[in-house]
């Protein structure tokens, strides 16, 4: 599987907007699934959103953030993107975009453990 690389993090106020990207530097198809994941301090990873990298438009939120996230992809730009609104202070946390060549029967928030793949982390801070 290719290098994953997170970018798009930083710091806003509570209501603001980012969008984090995860670029992939080998063949973005040597993955099947990609999910995004946050981890606080003194809290365990969470997994946020998480799709198909080929096929169809299959995602799956979690509930903390469903109606203000939405995951994409671009494939010719070996990207998958997390685009955050309405932010919250409660949304702040390391960021990581994680792959497998895992592929659920249906879209489903897979654990962190069951990805073998993982970008470095950007960090998003959201301040009221």
């Amino acid at each position: 599987q290719g290098q994953l690389l997170e970018s798009g993090g930083g710091s806003v106020q509570t209501g603001g907007s980012l969008r984090l990207s995860c670029a992939v530097s080998g063949y973005f198809y040597a993955s099947n699934y990609m999910g995004w994941f946050r981890q606080a301090p003194g809290k365990e990873r969470e997994g946020v959103a998480a799709t198909y990298i080929a096929g169809g438009r299959d995602t799956v939120y979690a509930d903390s953030v469903k109606g203000r996230f939405t995951i994409s992809k671009d494939g010719p730009k070996n990207t998958v993107y997390l685009q955050m609104t309405s932010l919250k202070p409660e949304d702040t946390a390391m960021y990581y975009c994680a792959s497998t060549v895992k592929w659920p029967s249906t879209a489903t928030m897979l654990t962190a453990s069951e990805y073998d793949n993982w970008g470095q982390g950007t960090q998003v801070t959201v301040s009221s």
